[in-house]
């Protein structure tokens, strides 16, 4: 409580301050310094080392080592696809079935090809069932492709 002095009469006045919109204040004002703290530490990353930021001495671009690739699996209704770079293989169904012992032929050849890649993506459409992504991911494992990543937005 506060005294207020009012000029020597003898009554004395209470008076009691509403301290809870200043921490309301206060309050969103912490939060906001936490978070702008943090946007500029991230603003700091350092993009000096990037491979884009980097002038070549020489004017020839050298293509990308065979293990940067882009190397993908498609698992669709009517058989499977392989691309790897631009090329594109399509293994299509036999009897109604996968032709699994054609796609791991197909894979092995890839890794004859690239020896040095291990990473491989699968792609399925939706209304496939499940089993048909494991066996793709199966046949891609047997072939020598251990880093198996699914790509969730589906089949270009």
């Amino acid at each position: 409580m506060a005294h207020i002095d009012d000029g020597g009469k003898n009554r004395s006045s209470n008076v009691e301050v509403n301290i809870v919109p200043f921490i309301d204040l206060m309050s969103v004002l912490i939060i906001f310094l936490l978070i702008t703290a943090v946007w500029t530490q991230v603003s700091m990353i350092q993009i000096g080392s990037s491979v884009y930021g980097k002038k070549s001495s020489d004017d020839t671009a050298e293509p990308p080592p065979k293990i940067e690739i882009p190397f993908r699996l498609d698992v669709l209704p009517e058989g499977h696809r392989v691309i790897i770079g631009q090329n594109t293989v399509s293994i299509p169904k036999k009897d109604g079935n996968f032709n699994l012992v054609g796609l791991i032929v197909e894979l092995k050849r890839i890794k004859n090809l690239y020896p040095d890649k291990v990473d491989a993506v699968v792609t399925m459409k939706d209304e496939l069932e499940y089993v048909n992504l494991i066996d793709g991911m199966d046949a891609l494992l047997s072939s020598g492709f251990p880093e198996i990543s699914i790509a969730t937005s589906g089949v270009e």
